[in-house]
């Protein structure tokens, strides 16, 4: 199910986040109101997948592991500065989803850890 919704909520959160990102590097925004933006869109896809129906952790995990694809280049980034391979920081950015999604609704990490890695690894390029 988690890759049906992936192909509805990448698109949908893609377009949404590029347009953030633009305001942001034009200035047009600042780094409070695009923390508040971020987070309020993420909410809006969390919100509408629930009125399509789909259980909360599951959006949660569709909406994180979105967000962790989407960040890729921005991990990239990350692992050339420290010098380490991009996969530690990926995996670093999966744990922490992992531990929000665990943490908020109470379910096991471990269980969690995977779906994303799977999710993860399914939009490597």
């Amino acid at each position: 199910m988690t890759n049906e919704l992936m192909e509805l909520v990448l698109p949908r959160l893609s377009q949404r986040l590029n347009r953030q990102l633009r305001r942001y590097q034009q200035g047009q925004i600042d780094d409070a109101q695009f923390t508040r933006r971020f987070e309020d869109l993420l909410q809006q896809q969390h919100a509408w997948l629930a009125n399509q129906g789909v259980p909360d952790v599951e959006a949660a995990l569709t909406i994180h592991g979105a967000v962790l694809v989407l960040s890729k280049s921005g991990l990239r980034e990350e692992a050339k500065e420290q010098g380490v391979p991009l996969e530690v920081i990926e995996f670093q950015a999966v744990l922490e989803a992992a531990d929000d999604i665990s943490d908020y609704y109470r379910v096991r990490k471990d269980k969690v850890l995977r779906r994303l890695v799977k999710i993860v690894a399914a939009y490597s390029e």
